[in-house]
């Protein structure tokens, strides 16, 4: 993952400032359904991977409502997809019982609890990433302690979002003047990598204190106000679409549960 990923990250955030009816609903509505489309993936057997396909009716449904590129959201599922690969990579051959049959041959168990894992990453995470693009960071914070969380959480939450492209910027100006000044040697070392790392956290660790220190000369008092609200203003839509959204996704989310959406539709055709 080069630097022009890292920084690119920061693209959400801004889609989250676009004008859409996703968009304009009450983050914590937004929240409470992530929460519990997530709950509902997570709580399928590990063998299950034809019921969890209705499931994708969400994050595509809202990438359609909300003007999401799909090709940049799946770009990051892609970046964080070796993640999932290295936790089911071994189960085709860690667990070779005999579960169905494709075009003649037997198929393992493994290979089904290794495609539920993906399948389970791919809907979990572009659920979050859909959740921060349609609404932006500070919104999501801000509806995160309206939701009871600790507001140093939140402030803690935030931060991290807004500071990790800071780290990340002096991280490439380091590894850029240590290649500078390798006579163009591409392979510096684990050595040289390591000392970079050391480096980049005393500096990290530095410019820390001297942001705080800013922050309160300048009067922070542990929240962090942005002019956002979780409420916007005439862009809000009335409490019933929220009502509606919430209820009519959860009541979505359990009949996919508790029925196998593909398996109908295969026995009916």
């Amino acid at each position: 993952m080069g630097f022009g990923d890292y920084i690119e990250v920061g693209k959400m955030d801004e889609l989250g400032r676009n004008d859409s009816p996703i968009h304009r609903l009450d983050a914590r509505v937004k929240i409470l359904t992530t929460v519990a489309f997530i709950m509902v993936v997570m709580s399928f057997g590990r063998y299950e991977v034809s019921p969890l396909m209705a499931l994708f009716i969400y994050p595509f449904g809202l990438l359609a409502a909300g003007n999401i590129p799909a090709g940049y959201l799946f770009k990051k599922v892609a970046i964080a997809a070796p993640f999932a690969i290295c936790v089911g990579m071994f189960n085709p051959v860690l667990d070779r019982t005999a579960m169905g049959i494709l075009f003649g041959h037997p198929i393992s168990a493994g290979w089904f609890s290794f495609a539920s894992i993906l399948v389970r990453f791919s809907l979990t995470v572009s659920a979050g990433l859909i959740l921060i693009a349609s609404t932006g960071i500070h919104r999501l914070c801000e509806g995160l302690q309206r939701l009871g969380i600790p507001r140093v959480f939140a402030v803690q939450l935030l931060f991290l979002y807004r500071y990790f492209f800071v780290i990340a910027d002096e991280g490439h100006r380091m590894l850029r003047a240590v290649e500078v000044r390798s006579a163009g040697t591409r392979h510096l070392g684990l050595a040289t990598y390591g000392t970079l790392l050391g480096h980049l956290l005393l500096r990290s660790i530095d410019r820390a204190q001297r942001i705080y220190r800013a922050m309160v000369s300048r009067g922070f008092d542990g929240a962090v106000r942005a002019g956002l609200s979780v409420r916007a203003g005439a862009m809000e839509l009335p409490g019933w679409i929220n009502g509606a959204y919430l209820g009519g996704w959860c009541l979505f989310f359990l009949l996919a549960r508790y029925w196998n959406f593909a398996e109908a539709i295969g026995n009916h055709l």
